[in-house]
């Protein structure tokens, strides 16, 4: 665990100042962008969306951990959420992709925790989008079998209407996936898959999204989608994301503002993020 942390705090310390993260290209920044409506509990009404309902077995099963009341590690996607949002709030961001060097490191189950802490602050409302075409999965930890997923929206003129799903947690959608895509980085950098994210972003002004994208690795979807992102979070395994790969990942993505690092399957009772 301290030969990870070590890498992971001399890896932050060579891309950040010791306040916040400075992004590497300013004009990238879309100013007013990341501005959000306050909006009370209990007003959020999904008309358009379907809404399914996930039981608590499900979450805690799932390990949906943010959505479950007393669980040990709510708090801990908590402080995660607040370090977030003070890195999206000053510099004007909206939308944040989660991805990790290899396989195996809990991106995906970290961006759907980080996705329902936000959407649990009453002021954000937020979209989780599965952005790992390769495997889908999203879905899955809410046990929901979609219907229409990102695939039919951009290839079969599916509305976005039809394949988000709200999962009776207040103020967040999901737009899942559904078959898995082995052309991936060529759909995400593809105009359809340009013009989707893009369409995300300006349709829903008000809301926070999150993309769930693959291994910086293992494909290279994640540096496809970097156009279109204004920023990532890099999630690290402890004990078994070594200095080499984490290195790598940091290197490919050299001039993409990086929120932090998190430190996940940690035995550090609070968070680790960098």
């Amino acid at each position: 665990m301290e030969r990870i942390k070590q890498a992971i705090e001399q890896a932050a310390r060579e891309r950040m100042d010791s306040r916040a993260l400075t992004p590497r290209d300013p004009s990238r920044l879309a100013k007013g962008a990341g501005k959000v409506n306050y909006v009370p509990p209990g007003e959020v009404k999904f008309t358009a969306t379907r809404t399914i309902q996930v039981s608590q077995a499900t979450r805690e099963r799932n390990r949906l951990a943010a959505s479950i009341p007393g669980h040990p590690l709510r708090d801990t996607y908590r402080m995660l959420r607040t370090r977030v949002l003070q890195e999206l709030k000053a510099n004007s961001w909206n939308c944040i992709a989660v991805t990790s060097p290899v396989q195996g490191c809990g991106k995906t189950l970290t961006a759907i925790n980080l996705a329902i802490s936000l959407a649990m602050d009453h002021s954000h409302l937020v979209m989780l989008v599965d952005g790992d075409m390769r495997k889908p999965s999203i879905h899955t930890y809410f046990d929901y079998e979609p219907e229409f997923g990102i695939h039919d929206c951009l290839f079969a003129d599916v509305p976005l209407s039809s394949a988000l799903f709200h999962p009776g947690i207040e103020r967040l959608t999901v737009l899942p996936g559904r078959v898995a895509i082995d052309d991936s980085a060529e759909v995400l950098s593809s105009p359809q898959g340009q013009g989707l994210i893009k369409e995300l972003r300006t349709r829903y002004p008000d809301r926070i999204i999150v993309v769930d994208v693959p291994p910086v690795l293992a494909v290279d979807d994640a540096l496809s989608l970097a156009p279109n992102i204004d920023c990532m979070l890099m999630v690290a395994e402890n004990g078994k994301t070594t200095r080499e790969e984490l290195y790598r990942a940091l290197d490919l993505l050299d001039g993409i503002p990086l929120l932090g690092t998190v430190l996940n399957k940690s035995d550090i009772k609070t968070a680790a993020a960098y």
